[in-house]
């Protein structure tokens, strides 16, 4: 039986955080086919990133129900915006209910939360709003990817691909995930190094975050009060 590996798109997202685990992921496929991915959406219509580009779904919501496996990828104010998404909401708690695997990247597990899949588990996202993981019942763990039951959460961007390869080894061994990490090259050596993360003033994002909540939550005042108070 096929396994289906779908993402999720929704207007707004930051595109590596679903085309950096999709490349991973659809180099999996290649190897054993007896996965697929897909990318849902509620139509086929393109939509907006935070970039120039534009991205389309392959599948829509009412196609894909019972999916092995979603990843929710995330962004910044267009993604805070869904937390209020309701149809975006339900097609993720529906597929969650039967799914093995319940994923994010970055500021998509903000998302999860939201559709309430966070509560009572450890959860990681983007710096900038981790302590909103709080917000939603979940624990903020400040690590690459966090692994809670069903539940696998990612770090900001490019943690992406960290989670997909490490779920590329659970669900095929450690020598497919080391073959899929050849074949997309990926041996990280930034050019400045890694973060200090010791020199990184966290405290003075804040205010950033808090605008881009109160901008994109203001039509939804009981969910704003939520992420607020």
């Amino acid at each position: 039986m096929t396994k289906t590996l779908a993402f999720v798109l929704y207007p707004g997202i930051t595109p590596l955080d679903l085309v950096g685990p999709l490349q991973v992921l659809s180099a999996l496929t290649r190897i054993d086919p007896s996965f697929e991915v897909v990318v849902v959406g509620q139509d086929l219509a393109p939509l907006d990133t935070d970039t120039p580009l534009k991205l389309t779904p392959s599948h829509t919501f009412d196609q894909v129900i019972e999916p092995f496996a979603l990843i929710v990828p995330g962004g910044t104010e267009p993604t805070l915006a869904a937390l209020a998404d309701e149809p975006l909401l339900s097609w993720i708690r529906r597929a969650a209910r039967t799914a093995e695997v319940v994923g994010s990247v970055c500021t998509g597990s903000l998302i999860l939360g939201a559709a309430g899949l966070l509560d009572g588990r450890q959860a990681t996202t983007h710096w900038g709003f981790r302590d909103l993981l709080a917000k939603f019942g979940a624990t903020p763990v400040a690590e690459r990817w966090v692994q809670d039951g069903p539940v696998l959460t990612a770090a900001g961007v490019s943690a992406g691909i960290d989670m997909a390869l490490h779920l590329v080894e659970r669900l095929a061994g450690e020598q497919i995930a080391r073959t899929v990490q050849l074949f997309v090259e990926y041996d990280p050596q930034p050019p400045l190094g890694g973060i200090d993360w010791r020199s990184v003033d966290l405290d003075s994002f804040r205010p950033h975050a808090r605008a881009m909540v109160e901008s994109a939550l203001a039509d939804h005042p009981a969910l704003l009060a939520r992420m607020t108070t």
